[in-house]
């Protein structure tokens, strides 16, 4: 393995797949703190569906699991706009993170192990490998849905918090704990996981 590989493990279309994810969260942070959560909002929208042009524009085909997220984000982005309440963003992250743990775990339960499914023709590990890579990701998904919903129910709207001597209302607080927080926390574990199901790696001739 490359030097490169070994310090960053993660390929273009992963790399794209974290930026789409992360990139309209840090531009509604900006806008939201300059111009309320209307404009943030539909700052989110418009560089999600920019993120998926981008997606098919790279590799020609619809990534499947960023196109349903981004897709989600849209659609709860919308009903922000409409209601004018900011809980339908924020608890999307929560919906879609607990049901898709949800879904991988039942993936596993019938043998069916969604991972291996999607990547399979890029990475080659054993099945023993494949299942503790799907079983490590649904608990950190689940994990990351109760501490999303525990910063959203914390931090409210209509409060001003003073945070490192910045004062932010709850949404800005929420947004920040996602860049600061889970953004690198996603990152690490991915890079961990990475290096731990190296020795689950199938020599070449055999995964072909």
């Amino acid at each position: 393995m490359s030097l490169r590989k070994r310090i960053y493990p993660f390929n273009a279309e992963q790399t794209i797949n974290i930026l789409s994810e992360f990139g309209p969260l840090v531009t509604m942070f900006v806008v939201n703190a300059v111009y309320g959560i209307n404009a943030g909002t539909w700052a989110l929208i418009l560089t999600t569906l920019i993120a998926i042009g981008v997606m098919f524009y790279m590799f020609r085909r619809p990534p499947v699991f960023p196109l349903i997220a981004s897709t989600v984000t849209v659609l709860f982005g919308a009903l922000t706009l409409v209601t004018h309440d900011p809980m339908w963003v924020q608890i999307k992250v929560t919906i879609f993170n607990a049901l898709f743990a949800v879904f991988l775990l039942g993936g596993l339960a019938m043998k069916r192990n969604f991972f291996k499914y999607i990547f399979a023709k890029t990475f080659h590990y054993t099945d023993e490998g494949w299942n503790k890579f799907t079983w490590s990701f649904a608990l950190f998904f689940l994990f990351t849905a109760a501490a999303n919903e525990y910063v959203r129910l914390t931090f409210r709207e209509d409060h001003i918090y003073n945070v490192f001597g910045h004062h932010m209302d709850g949404v800005n607080v929420w947004i920040l704990f996602k860049i600061a927080i889970i953004l690198p926390l996603t990152g690490v574990y991915a890079w961990i996981q990475s290096r731990l199901m190296q020795k689950y790696r199938l020599p070449e001739a055999a995964a072909e």
